[in-house]
C-alpha cells in the first residue's frame, strides 16, 4: 500500500512538473507575438512612426540581451525552480502595465514582460537538462512546441479580440496575462519542493572560457540570426502580406497560419536532432526553406503561392528556434553548463535580433517599400545556414578538440 501510494505521489509530482514546464513555455512568446497584428491599431492610436512601433517588440529583446547574462548566475544563488516563479510574476506584471493606455507606460510594461521572458528563457533548458538528462529530445520538443502553440495562437486571436468582440488593442494583450497567473499557480509546487530538498548545481564552465569557446559563439550565432527571422516577420508580415494585397483581417491569420506551420517543425527537429551525431542536415534543409521562403515573398505572386512562402518560413522558423534550444543541451555537459550557454547565446543573440524589427520598420519608411527589408532578411538567412553549420558539430562547449570520441 505505502509503494502504491509513493509510486500515485510520484507520478502526481511528475505531472505537475510536465504542466509547469508546458506552462511556462506557454507565456515565452504571446505576449510578444500578440503584437504583431495590432502594431498598425497601437501607431495609429499614438501617432507614432513605423520605427517608434517596433520598439515594441525591440524592448522585450534588449531585455533578453541585458537579462539573459545575469539569468543563471541569479538562478545559480536562488535557485532555477525560485528565480523562474518570480520571472513570471514579473511578466504578469508587465502584462497588466502594459496595458494601460499610456504611451510611456506601453513601453515599461512591454520591458518587464521582456524581463520576465528572458529568465524563463534561460533557464527552462537547464531545468530540462537537470530533471531529464537522458530525455532532452523529448521534453524539449514537449515545450518547445508548447511555445509555438500559444505564440500563433496569440497571433490568430488578436484581431477577433480586439476587433470582433471590440476588446481593443488594450484589453486584447491583457487577455495573455492569465497565462501567466496560471503558469504561476502551477509552478508553486516546485519551488516548494526546491526549498525543502536544495540541489548542489554543478560549477559549470568560467564566463572567460565560455566566451572563448568557437562552438558556444556558433550557437550564439545561430540563435541570433534566427531570432531576427523570427521577430522580423513576427513584426511586419502582416504589413508586408497587405502591402501584397492581403484584408487586415487575412494578415492577422496568415501571421497565426506562419506561426502554426512551425508547429509540426517545433516538434520533430528536437527528437531527431537528438538521434543525429551532428546536426548539420537539419540546418541546410531549413535554410533552403528560409531562402526559398524569402525569394517567393521578394518577387510576390497570388494568395495560393504566398501562402506556400509563409507556409516555408513558419517551417524554417520552428525547426530553428527548436534546434537552438536543443542544443543549449547538446553542446553542454551539464545543467550549469546549459545554462551558462542559453544565457550567453539569448544575450548576445537577442541584442542582434533586437536589430531587426526597427530596421526593418526604418527601412521601409525609407523606401515605402518591402523590397530592402526582405534582402535584409535573405543575408541573414545566409548567415543562420552558415553558423549552424558550426553549432552543429558533435563538441562540447568545454571542449578543445572538434569531435568527441
Amino acid at each position: 500500500m505505502n509503494d502504491k501510494h509513493l509510486s500515485r505521489a510520484s507520478s502526481f509530482q511528475s505531472l505537475l512538473l510536465i504542466l509547469g514546464i508546458i506552462f511556462i513555455a506557454f507565456n515565452l512568446r504571446p505576449a510578444i507575438t500578440s503584437v504583431g497584428p495590432l502594431i498598425g491599431t497601437i501607431r495609429a492610436d499614438f501617432g507614432i512612426s513605423n520605427g517608434v512601433a517596433g520598439m515594441i517588440t525591440t524592448l522585450p529583446l534588449l531585455a533578453f540581451a541585458l537579462f539573459s547574462i545575469i539569468a543563471p548566475i541569479i538562478g545559480k544563488k536562488w535557485g532555477n525552480e525560485v528565480t523562474i516563479f518570480i520571472s513570471l510574476l514579473v511578466l504578469l506584471a508587465g502584462t497588466l502595465i502594459r496595458s494601460s493606455g499610456h504611451l510611456s507606460l506601453l513601453f515599461i510594461g512591454t520591458a518587464l514582460i521582456g524581463i520576465g521572458i528572458a529568465i524563463c528563457n534561460v533557464l527552462l533548458p537547464a531545468i530540462v537538462k537537470q530533471r531529464y538528462p537522458f530525455k532532452v529530445g523529448i521534453m524539449t520538443s514537449i515545450y518547445s512546441t508548447s511555445m509555438g502553440l500559444c505564440a500563433a495562437t496569440a497571433s490568430g486571436l488578436s484581431i477577433p479580440l480586439a476587433k470582433g468582440l471590440g476588446l481593443g488593442w488594450h484589453k486584447t494583450l491583457l487577455v495573455w496575462g492569465t497565462i501567466a497567473l496560471v503558469g504561476a499557480i502551477l509552478w508553486f509546487p516546485q519551488v516548494l519542493k526546491s526549498s525543502k530538498n536544495p540541489e548542489l548545481q554543478p560549477a559549470g564552465l568560467s564566463i572567460t572560457r565560455m566566451f572563448r569557446s568557437p562552438v558556444a559563439w556558433q550557437v550564439t550565432f545561430f540563435l541570433g540570426l534566427q531570432s531576427i527571422l523570427f521577430y522580423g516577420p513576427i513584426t511586419w508580415l502582416p504589413e508586408i502580406v497587405i502591402d501584397k494585397g492581403f484584408s487586415i483581417a487575412a494578415s492577422g491569420w496568415m501571421l497565426s497560419f506562419m506561426q502554426f506551420s512551425s508547429l509540426p517543425a517545433n516538434f520533430l527537429t528536437p527528437v531527431l536532432a537528438g538521434k543525429m551525431k551532428n546536426q548539420r542536415p537539419i540546418v541546410m534543409v531549413v535554410g533552403i526553406f528560409y531562402i526559398a521562403s524569402l525569394v517567393g515573398l521578394l518577387i510576390g505572386g497570388n494568395t495560393f503561392f504566398l501562402s506556400v512562402c509563409v507556409l516555408l518560413l513558419g517551417v524554417a522558423q520552428g525547426a530553428c528556434i527548436s534546434l537552438a534550444l536543443t542544443l543549449f543541451s547538446l553542446r553542454s555537459a551539464d545543467s550549469t553548463q546549459a545554462a551558462q550557454l542559453s544565457g550567453m547565446a539569448q544575450s548576445v543573440g537577442y541584442l542582434l535580433a533586437a536589430i531587426s524589427p526597427i530596421l526593418i520598420g526604418v527601412l521601409f519608411d525609407y523606401t515605402q517599400s518591402w523590397t530592402l527589408p526582405l534582402f535584409f532578411l535573405l543575408i541573414v538567412a545566409v548567415g543562420t545556414i552558415l553558423s549552424g553549420l558550426g553549432a552543429g558539430r558533435d563538441v562540447y562547449v568545454g571542449e578543445a578538440s572538434p569531435v568527441r570520441n
